[in-house]
């Protein structure tokens, strides 16, 4: 079943749309002033190499030229795929004018919630 998030707690609306593929996982992360696509990134669930009874994640992002959407790209599909024993792929573009690091923090705790939510919620 597609879900959808929106967080609109600051200037930076970001909206998560998270596709079943069977097995695997596909999340649309767009938002700001002009949504777009900025980086792909595919994770893909392994046992951790330090602790083999864990789960971990190996991830390889493509970003557009003059983008810098890979580390909520990375960051999203790496912790879903080792969460969830997935491979997941994630497709991002944020973009915002004059963005402030105060929006920069938003958006990185938005990411973090809009990942704890989904794994909590087992699906």
């Amino acid at each position: 079943m597609i879900r959808q998030w929106k967080n609109h707690g600051s200037r930076v609306a970001i909206e998560f749309t998270s596709i079943p593929m069977g097995n695997d996982l596909c999340v649309v992360i767009a938002g700001g002033d002009a949504p777009h696509l900025g980086a792909v990134a595919v994770a893909q669930a392994r046992p951790s190499l330090q602790d083999a009874s864990k789960l971990s994640a190996t991830t390889s992002v493509i970003t557009l030229l003059g983008h810098k959407d890979d580390a909520v790209a990375r960051t999203v599909a790496n912790t879903l795929a080792a969460k969830l024993n997935k491979n997941v792929v994630v497709c991002c573009g944020i973009h915002v004018d004059h963005i402030t690091r105060d929006e920069l923090e938003a958006v990185d705790v938005a990411v973090s919630e809009f990942c704890d939510s989904y794994t909590q919620e087992g699906v």
